[in-house]
């Protein structure tokens, strides 16, 4: 049996006037009688006020020089990277298409790491013609290869070694990335054995430590105990690391449960601080200059975007009922692949208090184009529905499934009012 629910708002650009929804001043009711359904729509002040604390915490921290470089795989949309760029955000990419995409929105080469496991050479001749920050390493073969393309070219790559530190994080099997049976990283052993191989350093220079555990992190022990892995190596390399990067994956909320789970960024950043301070800095004689680098996605952008969907039909079959809406698995993943939590808001404010046990679910063929099974009011055709907290892994992760085209995405920019920032791509396209 679902759970009985009202209608939390966990997006702080949600706010119901005069009984409509509207995100960030803009009426969705009205947003929905000139666009298509489904479709995205971030919100710029939302999307701003969170780079900024994530940085401006950092400094306040103490932390020395601070980088953050946005994680593309959360949201690719070209002008939301824009915006990011202007503050000043750097990218964190994991492949050719996510360097080019960085670069178009005009975040520069020295403001780019490359992590990820599968580089290949042309990726990497790019990334080395384009002068990104660092390559995070992930294998020892990666590491000969980056050095070879690099001898051809006659360039010198910018190495850093991203560290499996082997902890287990409290998150979903699926977006666990630092323990030993995880793909990800190299053990120390393998780091330190590959800096002493000569053959891998003729056109490679070592800048560099990274580490990242996961997704979603609400608790924060296991961060805390890589950080201070991280800074333990890095003061034993043969010389001073350039800068330490300490990853990304701080926990968001998708449910108010969640909102008091939910480390806040002060939080964390004291907790890298303290765990830098102990394990790396305070053991040398002279504070070295090693700046520090974050790659935050989520915690960045996923409750500055909402996913508006309208209702096609309902289905009663004996005891059980189904919402049909026309949002599927194909343009909002999450819940299909790791069973994701999102609140799901009516744009009209109901009236009455009833509500239904549903599930609500989308047109893809597959039984896992589900939403959610929740108790919500009794929906009829053509009423409006929003997916909450969905600007992060919602449109990045979509695809033309069941040859379904993509949705528009919208971008409020405040007093600017709304602008299409990717038309939606029409089925019709694809045949």
């Amino acid at each position: 049996m679902a759970t009985k629910r009202n209608f939390p708002l966990t997006t702080p650009g949600l706010a119901y006037e005069k009984n409509s929804l509207y995100f960030e001043g803009i009426s969705l009711e009205k947003l929905a009688q000139t666009h298509p359904t489904p479709f995205y729509v971030y919100g710029q002040s939302t999307l701003m006020a969170n780079f900024q604390e994530f940085l401006g915490e950092a400094q306040m921290a103490g932390l020395q020089n601070p980088l953050v470089c946005f994680a593309l795989k959360s949201n690719p949309n070209k002008e939301l990277l824009k915006l990011l760029a202007n503050e000043g955000s750097g990218a964190d990419i994991v492949s050719g298409g996510e360097l080019k995409r960085a670069l178009e929105a005009g975040i520069p080469g020295e403001r780019i790491v490359f992590s990820g496991v599968g580089k290949i050479e042309p990726e990497i001749e790019l990334a080395l013609l384009k002068g990104v920050y660092s390559f995070n390493v992930e294998s020892i073969e990666e590491l000969e290869l980056i050095n070879t393309v690099a001898k051809r070219l006659n360039k010198t790559a910018r190495i850093c070694f991203r560290l499996n530190p082997i902890v287990k994080a409290k998150t979903h099997k699926f977006i666990a990335t630092g323990n030993k049976t995880h793909k990800f990283g190299l053990i120390q052993g393998d780091i330190k054995k590959a800096i002493k191989t000569p053959k891998f350093w003729t056109h490679s220079k070592l800048v560099g430590l990274s580490v990242h555990i996961g997704s979603q992190l609400m608790d924060l022990k296991a961060t805390g105990k890589a950080v201070k892995i991280l800074g333990e190596l890095g003061r034993s390399l043969p010389e001073t690391p350039e800068f330490l990067d300490v990853g990304g994956g701080l926990g968001v909320a998708y449910s108010p449960d969640e909102i008091k789970k939910r480390p806040e960024i002060s939080t964390y950043m004291q907790l890298v601080a303290r765990g830098l301070e102990e394990s790396f800095y305070a053991h040398y004689k002279q504070r070295p200059k090693t700046r520090v680098v974050f790659e935050p996605g989520r915690r960045i952008v996923a409750n500055a975007g909402v996913f508006v969907m309208k209702v096609l039909r309902q289905k009663v079959s004996d005891d059980q009922r189904f919402t049909i809406v026309d949002g599927g698995m194909n343009d909002m993943m999450r819940p299909a692949v790791y069973g994701a939590h999102h609140e799901i808001v009516p744009v009209k404010k109901p009236a009455s208090s009833k509500k239904v046990d549903t599930h609500v679910v989308g047109p893809i063929c597959e039984s896992t184009d589900c939403f959610a099974q929740r108790q919500l009011p009794p929906f009829k055709s053509g009423d409006l529905v929003v997916l909450s907290d969905a600007g992060a892994y919602g449109y990045s992760m979509g695809s033309n499934y069941n040859l379904r085209g993509r949705p528009l995405e919208l971008l409020v920019e405040g007093d600017k009012g709304i602008r299409v920032v990717n038309k939606a791509q029409p089925y019709e396209d694809l045949l």
